[in-house]
């Protein structure tokens, strides 16, 4: 592990919501992803396309973000890194078996134009997990509410009925869903950190990740600060292969900066 590797980890894994949120999406990948394309859309500094690539993949990371991708090509095992607009994907239609995004759609000026573009680049048969803000008790706490949304650029929330039925209307079907920071307590530490800590403030909060997901497991009803979604595209595995024949246009690893 290179120094870049541990800052990496320290922001990524030690984090009171993004380490259970993005490691619960990339199981939902699979464990083993050998001979798989991986696509992470809005990557920042490929972290999570890594642990993808680690699991077998062939993944790429895509970001705007330039400073973050060179932060990422300095990655002891970096995926491909490249340069470019979740609104307009580089990749030719169906380049992947398994699309990922973690809590960027809601970022986002054209949510709808972003779902769009993952279908397009994934495969027949292939798989999409992403996550979202839900915030389903925001209206309790406006004030908080609104410095989030300010300070994040939060465009919209999703709730796992809404994103289903964006998704059926692209043709894919959700498998399962999962909302996380479910009881009250845990949506207002998680506007709190969001309006005054920061990306700080969600790191220091990291030792209570634990008491976080006992409260989540006990929680009754649907709701919470972050939704997962799991959704199939329909299609065949004979048409997935035939899919295999067109491949984005980058590296194994490495940057490819567009």
């Amino acid at each position: 592990m290179n120094v870049a590797d541990a800052v990496a980890v320290a922001g990524h894994e030690v984090h009171v919501c993004r380490y259970r949120e993005a490691r619960t999406l990339l199981d939902w990948l699979g464990k083993d992803l050998r001979g798989l394309r991986v696509l992470d859309v809005a990557g920042g500094d490929g972290y999570w396309a890594a642990q993808a690539r680690r699991r077998g993949a062939w993944a790429v990371a895509l970001d705007l973000a330039g400073a973050k991708l060179k932060r990422g090509s300095q990655l002891s095992a970096p995926p491909a890194l490249i340069r470019g607009d979740a609104l307009g994907l580089p990749f030719a239609d169906a380049s992947f078996d398994r699309v990922m995004s973690v809590c960027a759609i809601e970022h986002f000026d054209d949510g709808d134009r972003a779902l769009d573009e993952m279908t397009r680049v994934l495969a027949p048969g292939g798989e999409l997990v992403m996550s979202a803000d839900a915030l389903t008790l925001a209206g309790q706490w406006p004030r908080l509410f609104r410095a989030h949304c300010q300070r994040y650029h939060v465009k919209r929330t999703y709730s796992h009925q809404e994103l289903a039925g964006l998704l059926a209307a692209r043709g894919l079907d959700m498998i399962t869903h999962q909302y996380q920071f479910r009881t009250k307590w845990a949506q207002r530490m998680y506007l709190g950190l969001s309006a005054y800590g920061g990306k700080l403030g969600f790191n220091a909060a990291a030792p209570a990740l634990p008491l976080v997901a006992a409260a989540d497991r006990g929680a009754r009803g649907e709701g919470g600060a972050i939704v997962l979604v799991r959704a199939r595209r329909a299609g065949s595995l004979a048409a997935r292969r035939q899919s295999r024949q067109g491949r984005p246009a980058a590296p194994p690893g490495g940057t490819a900066n567009r």
